[in-house]
């Protein structure tokens, strides 16, 4: 996808996301790869109002080098590309249930949503790490990340929401709206005794989809 494709697929993507209530406000952001940086979301910005022209532009060692400001929390991002070579795209949410288990989940946490159905498996992984509180904005976030990242493909961040990766703009999408799901059936058989995937079942999964 060349430049002026990516951008307008950005914009059509965080007005779908805003549209179906992942995001209200000023709240979430998203960014993508280029073949020599990073289109990443402007400070401030709603994802449901965004212009293409004024996406933020970076380079390769994601230093500012057009359109508005970026995102303040693009070193989250960062850790995420710096560790996972093949990550083609980031999103950030505030999607309601994923949020409330971010408020739920100790700090250190590593499967706060069990595995109920396959497609979280397979579109998150085994392992879906909770990331001690930080205030948004605060750089120290991006190590606590990167400690995580080379081995998990998406993170809750503790009274936040989830930061979700994806080799392509579309995959990470698909993956936020997955955890979104698997939140909500979570949270809605809190009070059960749900039937779990067994680790063979897990193993059989991540062995086929990877």
């Amino acid at each position: 996808m060349n430049e002026a494709a990516l951008r307008e697929a950005i914009v059509e993507t965080g007005r779908s996301l805003f549209a179906r209530g992942y995001a209200v406000g000023t709240a979430g952001n998203i960014s993508a790869r280029l073949g020599d940086g990073f289109l990443v979301t402007p400070t401030n910005s709603c994802l449901g109002t965004l212009d293409a022209a004024r996406l933020a532009r970076l380079d390769a060692r994601f230093h500012h080098v057009a359109g508005d400001k970026p995102s303040k929390e693009v070193f989250m991002h960062r850790a995420f590309y710096q560790a996972r070579p093949a990550t083609g795209a980031v999103v950030h949410l505030h999607s309601t249930m994923a949020t409330a288990i971010a408020c739920l989940a100790q700090p250190r946490e590593r499967r706060p949503i069990p595995p109920l159905t396959p497609y979280f498996v397979m579109r998150i992984g085994r392992d879906l790490p909770v990331i001690a509180y930080f205030r948004p904005g605060d750089p120290a976030m991006e190590a606590a990340i990167a400690a995580e990242a080379a081995n998990a493909s998406a993170v809750l961040l503790a009274n936040h929401g989830p930061v979700v990766t994806g080799a392509t703009l579309g995959d990470a999408v698909a993956a936020a709206e997955e955890l979104e799901e698997a939140a909500k059936l979570a949270l809605l058989l809190r009070a059960a005794r749900p039937r779990e995937l067994t680790p063979a079942q897990i193993d059989d999964l991540l062995k086929t989809f990877g």
